[in-house]
């Protein structure tokens, strides 16, 4: 769990030290400014802006039983931000895995990716579509008429 922090943490004490620095050299206004960019990008690259994550285990469980897709996915990963921003509301239709939390997320990955830990790796109706377009994944969403 504390790997998936490493990053925004890090950019949690540049920020700080930019902005402090900035400060003491009295630009106030930029010094806060850069406080604020740190701030949002440790935002971006932290596991909140994404749905809580379950189990390998349990997604595939819960994907048989509503046809949800499964996202498996890590912090940090810009793919997986846009996947996440580009998705907007529907993301909340899809269970997510975070590889780094679950080792057998990881192996699932691995073992449709040639060996890598290839992220997002998206499973619909149980096929594997490694970085699949978000404009794709959205209308694997759509209810389908039938």
């Amino acid at each position: 769990m504390t790997r998936a922090w490493i990053l925004p943490m890090l950019y949690l004490l540049c920020g700080s030290a930019v902005a402090t620095g900035s400060i003491l050299e009295g630009n106030t206004g930029t010094g806060v400014a850069l406080l604020l960019v740190f701030l949002a990008l440790a935002g971006l690259h932290s596991p909140l802006i994404f749905p809580r994550s379950t189990g390998a285990r349990e997604a595939r469980r819960r994907s048989a039983a509503d046809g949800r897709p499964v996202v498996y996915w890590r912090p940090g990963c810009a793919y997986c931000m846009r996947l996440r921003i580009r998705l907007g509301r529907g993301v909340g239709r899809m269970h997510w895995v975070n590889i780094w939390r679950d080792p057998e997320a990881a192996a699932a990955v691995r073992a449709v990716n040639d060996g890598n830990e290839t992220v997002p790796t998206v499973f619909v109706a149980g096929l594997p579509h490694t970085n699949p377009d978000p404009a794709w994944v959205r209308a694997q969403l759509a209810p389908r008429r039938g």
